[in-house]
């Protein structure tokens, strides 16, 4: 019963099992060590019956015999998740089996050295001190009965149970230190692979942003602009068959350009594939709360979503840099700003859109700010400017350290709104 099923020393007080832990060689060689205690003085005992060194030496034999299999069902049961009271019957056994054996050979009271251990492994320390003090008198009283009450009678066992109290409260004292420092090296390890994957993801959303755009601008643009000098053209032919061959070329170049659409909008972020801009954003709140939640429960980050205006439809380029922008902001506010709030509101306006992402936490300054990525690992405040001014739009941030953050994002919605000619087929 030495090697227990492993627990959280922050959760239950109980020991630990070595397994997997940092320090694993140190708790292997500490628990065979106690087997080797347990082994040993139990087979000095019986060497002792069989030196004839006190009556009845087969009863003793086989007192020793029955505590080592008592003791081994205890490391064969151990492998398995066992309750509390199941540990505690079994070290109850352990120590009736004992103390007899005991009554009837006074040295193997030294077997509670032992037995010292073992309480201190399985049970908390509010429990197991108790027990060890009561092992411990035991012991003295079967030493003082068969060997007369001396000083050296109440030392022995009293420096015993005092090493093995020191000695199992820093086994507990190691273990939470090595169990800490695991979990620590487990969640930078986390870490470092969300980040990355947070970087890749990043990077290919960027690269079929910036694909989108370049198609749309110029592909589709050119296209569509074929298309209307194909229809003007169409007005001054009077020959059929030429006619016909400039019919049969608009239809192509609308073709061409239903395909380039189709391909366009295949480029989209994931996120936007099956929602609007708001829906995408409420969801991105929902889940920026839920994973603060997650892993800061003590001091959790509120996201909240506000829509105002009524909705349009936007180009996918508008619509995925906005979402870039606010992931990027978000999961700043999540890593480095320690706020309690964060605020995403997303206005449509007459003449405008406004994306407004505002929190409570530390702040920064703004001029370091822009030579370095604050904003995550790929959207820092200079590339979200170019992005916007790109678009035609303008940003604005307000932050110092210890006023939280306020950034907003506005685009005119003239340029956010499709335009005929590079969004409608022209038909005659």
């Amino acid at each position: 019963m030495t090697s227990t099923t492993q627990q959280n020393p922050s959760t239950d007080e109980s020991a630990p099992s070595a397994a997997h832990s940092a320090l694993t060689p140190v708790f292997v060689a500490m628990q065979f060590s106690l087997h080797a205690l347990m082994i040993g003085l139990t087979a000095f005992v019986a060497v002792r019956a069989m030196l004839g060194t006190w009556p009845m030496p087969r009863l003793v034999i086989g007192l020793c015999v029955l505590l080592l299999v008592v003791y081994a069902l205890g490391l064969f049961f151990a492998r398995h998740a066992m309750p509390r009271w199941v540990q505690a019957v079994w070290f109850a056994a352990l120590v009736l089996v004992w103390l007899v054996l005991t009554l009837l050979a006074s040295e193997a009271a030294y077997i509670v050295f032992a037995l010292f251990f073992i309480a201190l492994h399985l049970f908390p320390p509010r429990w197991s001190v108790p027990i060890v003090a009561v092992t411990m008198l035991m012991s003295i009283f079967v030493l003082g009965m068969d060997l007369g009450w001396s000083p050296t009678i109440f030392i022995g066992p009293f420096i015993g149970a005092a090493a093995a109290v020191v000695l199992g409260l820093a086994y507990r004292a190691l273990y939470r230190e090595s169990a800490e420092r695991k979990m620590l090296i487990d969640d930078l390890l986390a870490t470092r692979e969300r980040l990355a994957a947070t970087a890749r993801e990043a990077g290919t959303l960027a690269e079929r942003q910036r694909l989108a755009g370049e198609i749309h601008d110029t592909v589709a643009q050119g296209l569509s602009s074929i298309q209307l000098l194909l229809h003007a053209a169409e007005r001054g032919i009077t020959d059929p068959d030429a006619l016909e061959h400039v019919q049969q070329a608009r239809h192509t170049a609308a073709d061409g350009l239903a395909e380039t659409r189709r391909f366009i909008r295949e480029l989209r972020a994931p996120a936007l594939d099956e929602q609007s801009l708001p829906a995408a954003l409420e969801r991105l709140a929902a889940s920026i709360s839920a994973q603060s939640a997650s892993t800061r429960p003590d001091s959790p980050t509120l996201v909240s979503f506000q829509l105002s205006g009524e909705p349009r439809e936007l180009p996918m380029v508008h619509e995925t840099t906005l979402l870039r922008i606010a992931q990027g902001s978000l999961a700043n506010v999540l890593q480095h700003s320690e706020a309690q709030r964060a605020a995403v509101t997303l206005s449509f306006m007459d003449d405008e859109l406004t994306l407004d992402i505002v929190d409570d936490g530390v702040g920064f300054e703004p001029d370091a700010a822009r030579t370095a990525a604050h904003l995550g690992e790929s959207f820092g405040l200079a590339t979200i400017q170019q992005r916007v001014e790109r678009l035609g739009g303008r940003l604005s941030v307000e932050t110092a350290p210890g006023s939280g953050t306020a950034i907003a994002v506005s685009l005119p919605l003239e340029a956010a709104q499709p335009a005929p000619a590079a969004n409608k087929e022209v038909t005659p």
